[in-house]
């Protein structure tokens, strides 16, 4: 029979899943906690970085309706739970594993999808989501004012294709 904290903890780590819209698990034997403590920093206010017990998590997890991630709940583990840009979170653990390869990236989840540790490693080289939305406005800006321009270009050729065929006639009638 669960006890009540166990209880409390599950329910609350479910809510932490169903909430965030990506999830990554990592292992962090051998970090310091000062090294956590800049782990979480570097993570920002996008991202919630929670040691874990792997049973109780594996619980909420299921519960949360996410089984993909229940073969790496082994050894120490620490989810991150992404509720802002999840590339830019994958990008912070991905540069600080870089700094200390005791930092393990196992997996995680992304809108309910399963990702390996490449997947992440991926998503982190991908540019922000600002960055990518404001390529896409440029290219819309610049599909745009090729359109005007192209709108622009028809009215003025149809005046001088028709003050073209008026000189002609103007031509013609004159050698009559």
């Amino acid at each position: 029979m669960p006890t009540p904290n166990k209880a409390a903890s599950v329910a609350e780590l479910k809510d932490a899943f169903q909430s965030s819209n990506a999830a990554v698990l990592t292992e962090y034997r051998g970090l310091t906690v000062a090294q956590l403590k800049t782990l979480r920093r570097s993570l920002g206010e996008n991202a919630q970085y929670a040691v874990v017990k792997n049973t109780l998590t594996k619980i909420a997890a299921n519960q949360a309706g996410i089984t993909a991630l229940d073969d790496h709940f082994a050894g120490p583990t620490a989810v991150a739970f992404v509720t802002g840009d999840p590339v830019e979170s994958a990008k912070a653990l991905r540069d600080f594993a870089k700094e200390n390869p005791n930092l393990i990236i196992k997996a995680g989840v992304l809108d309910g999808k399963a990702l390996s540790a490449d997947d992440i490693k991926k998503l982190a080289d991908l540019e922000s989501r600002e960055v990518l939305l404001s390529k896409l406005a440029g290219a819309f800006k610049g599909k745009q004012s090729q359109a005007a321009q192209l709108f622009q270009a028809l009215p003025s050729k149809l005046v001088r294709t028709v003050d073209a065929l008026r000189a002609k006639q103007a031509e013609q009638g004159g050698a009559e």
